[in-house]
């Protein structure tokens, strides 16, 4: 493992670090789907840099149908918030 690699999943781990801490703090529901796509799209990255490190391509595919999934989430979680807002006319 190389010193970039470091500084890489160093800067990684700050991403999910301020992502987690949107999801928490808020204030909207809006900001916290955001946070939870960020989230998702700083683990891909996290599991692709641990496909270099490795070397296999096994986590390779487990990014692409974490992505899928992410993606799915992401989704609902909109079509829930776009409900949501309806409601609270």
């Amino acid at each position: 493992m190389s010193i970039v690699d470091i500084i890489v999943f160093s800067l990684m781990g700050l991403g999910v670090l301020f992502a987690l801490l949107r999801l928490v703090l808020g204030p909207k529901l809006v900001d916290r789907v955001v946070a939870i796509d960020t989230f998702n799209i700083v683990v891909i990255g996290v599991i692709v840099l641990l496909a270099k490190v490795f070397e296999s391509n096994l986590y390779l595919d487990i990014a692409i149908i974490y992505a899928i999934l992410a993606f799915l989430e992401t989704v609902v979680f909109a079509r829930y918030v776009e409900g949501h807002k309806h409601d609270n006319r």
